[in-house]
């Protein structure tokens, strides 16, 4: 058989070669006809299958398993013009019509798209095609797969549960269809060699199906296909898969309905649809189902996506998203991914979008859908400059080139450089280049250029330190140039307390070993950065305190400077985290052990004001929907920097004075609430990844729920705050879960619960998401870890002590099924409104309440009941000790479980300031006694949060809060009068 011309290959790719020839040689044996008809062809195809090979295993083993496309693809090629004719010219539509079987259209699909492959990446590989032609025949590869899975899915289905009709009658005479929108790459028609395909499915209108004895509603016909469509895809078989698939750009993500009605579509865009969402609606297109549905849903969203006029309140979001973008360049380390790092791939389409999203709306020509058509209408219309559009075009073609060099070795989705020498070797050979250094070179100058226009996109002013001769002062002291009495001198001049101590932490840093082992570069970083810390430390009231509580910072970066140098170009980002630090250690501490907080104080705005809940939810969505779903560490490192991230902003709210106190525990609240969702929806994916669905469930709906007790129930959050959770779940008994390994329901849910508490309680770099304590579940602690809602149920009713009940009072779902949500809320509702014996209960609740205070409250005055318990010397702990937070929280309590059966408004909240305002409207408890208990809790709280942020236990002075110690011991004596009166005591500082 003909020798290959390797001759000119360096030894990384002759040897390669050689080495899938031989195999390739060896498969062909039994086949003469492909070695005869091979040996025809001209040495320009031999040349092409060196290059191909040499740049792509994926083909040369696609090419050794599967001979016959290897002499497919030879007999296309044209002699005159050596060219290789469109891969996708077969219809995989006629393939499937003879097939009635689903692992057998699973099969077809597989291998039409690895045999245009073949075909699509030799045209690349060889410059057979352009960057566009090839993306569009990647685009038209994925389309054709996605409509002829779903229209063999669909008659699939007709024949089992009838053909889905129109609820107003028939329309044309055609049943309605689904339309499958294409997002990103897809939408554009620009799909790289290795794409997720993101995609959102819809339907016309609700209606059942007809045809068929037993009717399911359109809704479940569509989502029960979608499933299979997106498993027909992304499903990993024997032969692969075909194309991994993203749904999470679908409305409300992945918590959303799988398929929405097209009122629905239109209905959450117009009242819930987010700056981000119309980013991504720019590149939708219809790829799949009904196209002319798809062109009428397209055309009622178009007002969302482009507005009528030039939309410049779209700047501060794009400002934003820029951000966001620069600073996960910067924390995740990104700098040789070519599609996220600087100057990349991103940067050039965040360009593109920015001008569609603002001027789209007026001008036509910004609405269509590729970045490379779009790239000249900004330079034709004078959106940029000629020469600014031609960098960022020839830098695009350079990346997506680059790209689909990447991806072409191994059909994998990634857009990382190698850093085996071996493979930089292959990389630089397939794009032409002499060796790795002259292609990094040329990489690097086309990423300074994008880098360039990107930074110059919504930019803003920013402030500067402070001047050249207050720096040089401190410069001279960091450096040592003074002696010891000139350095102390100087600090004594601008206010700072115990210099000698400063000037002791100044040079321990100074000579410590990981600062005399920094690079070069690092170092210069730290020396500039340290007079401009000085200069800025000595506008705070306590420079000292300042400067040893921000010293520990320093230190954690030192070696990764790219933080001091996000300080050092960032001024107002180091007066807000002075400002911060000098008012609570709390946050001092915080940012310490998690320097990539520093990211927030970028923007100062954002900073100060935390999102509402509405908000928050769709950042967490928006942030989860860049990460790959099987990427589980990346999920839980999102997760982690999202509640730090957060939670920072709400203290530095609540120390600016921005926030009260309720609004702070709801902020943080909301936070935990957030988190839940997704944890328990990243879980239940890893659990269906492995075990499939739940035996005996119809549709999609998993009845699980995440019930929250105690300060989460009660939107009563702290910053240090675990949380009190329970899980439950309804499934049919004695049924097993739908996957390749089977287990039965209760172990499945099991799994389920297990998997959120490992999310939630993980140590990973960025720490742990939360403390969980599952001990109110039933029967505690050596209960089952999950329960179903009747099991919950009869414990309750029959099982359950009092506490138990009480803590029932502050229970609600935070996380899962509205369905099972609304069985929880009937379950508690019986169980709290039951009639009971008034003095049983009250003995429970006053045993209960001694016992915490013989465990937890401050044993030297006995729980707070001694007369040396109101004097300055001693202390004061103000959630346990007598007439603190939990004798308000048991009186609460109490009054529910007492008088509910009478007044059921008394069960709709779970929070205890507004179940103090249910017992004043109900006449239980008079106004001025329901507004003591509501001001002291507020004020108690409010006490504990402050000595959080200084990093202080609940403890206060025994002189602090007199009157309302008074008050609520009063009210106890009232209520349960388990107490002699206590000494009447002058009231002390409140």
């Amino acid at each position: 058989m003909q020798s290959l011309p390797l001759s000119d290959c360096p030894q990384e790719i002759s040897s390669l070669v050689t080495f899938y020839w031989e195999q390739f040689v060896q498969n062909c044996r039994d086949n003469n006809t492909v070695c005869n008809d091979l040996d025809r062809l001209p040495d320009s195809f031999w040349a092409d299958l060196v290059t191909v090979w040499g740049g792509s295993s994926y083909v040369a083993q696609q090419c050794c398993h599967h001979p016959d496309w290897l002499l497919a693809l030879a007999q296309e090629y044209d002699t005159h013009n050596q060219t290789v004719t469109d891969p996708v010219t077969s219809t995989l539509a006629l393939t499937l019509a003879d097939i009635d079987r689903e692992d057998l259209v699973m099969e077809a699909v597989r291998q039409f798209r690895h045999r245009a492959m073949v075909g699509i990446i030799w045209r690349d590989l060889t410059n057979k095609a352009t960057l566009i032609e090839t993306t569009a025949a990647l685009t038209e590869l994925a389309e054709e797969c996605i409509d002829a899975s779903y229209q063999w899915y669909y008659q699939y289905f007709s024949a089992q549960w009838g053909t889905p009709a129109w609820q107003q009658g028939g329309k044309e005479g055609k049943p309605p269809h689904m339309v499958i929108l294409g997002m990103g790459k897809l939408g554009a028609g620009e799909l790289n060699l290795s794409s997720d395909i993101d995609l959102i499915f819809a339907y016309p209108q609700a209606g059942h199906t007809e045809g068929k004895q037993k009717a399911i509603s359109n809704q479940e016909f569509f989502v029960r296909l979608g499933q299979k469509l997106i498993n027909a895809l992304d499903a990993n078989t024997k032969d692969g898969f075909a194309f991994r698939v993203d749904m999470r750009l679908r409305p409300y993500g992945q918590s959303g309905a799988l398929v929405l009605n097209f009122d629905a579509m239109e209905q959450y865009y117009q009242d819930q649809g987010r700056d981000w969402e119309r980013f991504a609606m720019i590149k939708a297109r219809v790829v799949g189902g009904d196209k002319k549905a798809g062109a009428d849903l397209l055309a009622r969203l178009k007002p969302f996506v482009f507005r009528r006029y030039v939309d410049f309140s779209a700047v501060n979001a794009l400002r934003e998203m820029k951000q966001m973008i620069s600073r996960e360049v910067v924390r995740k380390g990104r700098q040789h991914n070519i599609k996220l790092g600087p100057g990349g791939i991103r940067e050039v389409e965040f360009i593109v979008q920015a001008f569609q999203l603002i001027h789209g709306g007026r001008d036509p020509a910004l609405q269509q859908k590729s970045v490379f058509k779009l790239l000249n209408v900004l330079a034709g219309q004078g959106y940029l400059p000629l020469a600014a559009t031609q960098e960022l075009e020839s830098a695009y073609h350079f990346l997506r080139k680059l790209e689909h060099a990447l991806q072409a070795w191994a059909d994998q989705q990634t857009q990382d450089l190698p850093k085996d020498k071996t493979q930089q070797c292959r990389l630089a050979w397939s794009l032409g280049f002499a060796d790795w250094s002259l292609l990094a070179q040329t990489l690097e100058e086309h990423r300074k250029k994008v880098s360039y226009h990107f930074s110059q996109m919504v930019a803003e002013p920013t402030e500067e330190h402070a001047s050249n001769a207050v720096l040089s002062c401190w410069q001279s002291l960091w450096q040592g140039q003074l002696s010891e009495n000139e350095a102390t001198q100087q600090l004594i001049a601008h206010q700072f307390q115990h210099p000698e101590t400063i000037l002791q932490r100044l040079q321990q840093l100074a000579s410590d070993k990981s600062v005399r082992m920094m690079q070069r570069k690092g170092r210069q970083r730290l020396d500039a950065f340290m007079p401009i810390l000085l200069a800025a430390a000595i506008h705070q009231s306590d420079p000292s305190n300042t400067l040893l509580r921000v010293l520990p910072l320093v230190e954690r970066v030192l070696r990764r400077t790219a933080y001091i140098l996000l300080l050092i170009e960032n001024p107002v980002a180091l007066q807000q985290l002075l400002k911060l630090c000098a008012a609570t250690p709390w946050i001092a501490d915080t940012i310490a052990r998690y320097p990539m907080l520093l990211d927030e104080f970028l923007d100062v705005g954002s900073l100060y004001s935390p999102p509402d809940k509405e908000k928050l939810a769709d950042e967490l969505r928006q942030q989860l929907a860049r990460v790959p779903e099987d990427d589980i560490e990346l999920q839980m490192e999102t997760l982690r920097y999202f509640r730090m991230a957060h939670v920072l902003r709400v203290a530095a709210s609540e120390v600016a004075g921005t926030l009260p106190l309720m609004k702070v525990s709801d902020y943080l609240t909301w936070i935990a609430e957030a988190v839940l969702e997704h944890v328990l929806y990243i879980a239940l994916h890893y659990v269906q990844s492995r075990y499939g669905h739940p035996g005996g469930i119809e549709g999609d709906q998993i009845e699980f729920i995440v019930i929250a007790y105690g300060k989460l129930a009660g939107i009563e959050l702290s910053y240090g705050s675990d949380l009190d959770l329970v899980f439950v779940y309804n499934a049919p008994h004695n049924q097993s879960s739908s996957g390749p390994k089977e287990i039965d329901n209760s172990l499945y849910f099991m799994r389920l619960g297990q998997r959120m508490i490992h999310i939630l309680t993980a140590q990973t770099p960025s720490g742990q998401l939360y403390d969980v304590d599952m001990r109110l579940r039933p029967s505690g602690a050596s209960g089952l870890l999950v329960s179903t809602i009747n099991a919950y149920a009869e414990y309750q009713a029959d099982k359950a002590w009092t506490w138990e009940h009480q803590a029932l009072v502050r229970a609600r779902v935070v996380a899962g099924s509205p369905q099972l949500t609304g069985q929880f809320s009937e379950v508690r509702a019986q169980v709290l409104s039951q009639a009971r014996d008034q003095e049983k209960l009250k003995a429970e609740v006053i045993s209960m309440r001694k016992k915490m205070r013989d465990n937890l409250a401050t044993k030297e005055t006995n729980g707070g009941r001694s007369d040396a318990a109101w004097l300055a010397e001693t202390k004061f702990n103000l959630k346990h000790d007598y007439g603190g937070i939990v004798d308000i929280e048991f009186m609460v309590q109490y009054m529910v479980l007492a008088w509910s059966h009478q007044y059921s408004d008394l069960l709709t909240y779970t929070d205890n300031i507004r179940i103090l305002e249910e017992l004043e409207k109900a006449g239980l408890l008079a106004p001025e006694s329901a507004n003591l208990l509501r001001e002291a809790y507020k004020a108690y709280r409010s006490a504990a949060h402050r000595l959080v942020l200084q990093n202080q236990s609940g403890v206060v002075t025994g002189d602090s809060f007199h009157e309302y110690r008074q008050g609520v011991i009063a009210l106890w004596q009232q209520l349960l009068g388990d107490t002699p009166s206590p000494v009447a005591h002058e009231s002390g500082a409140d």
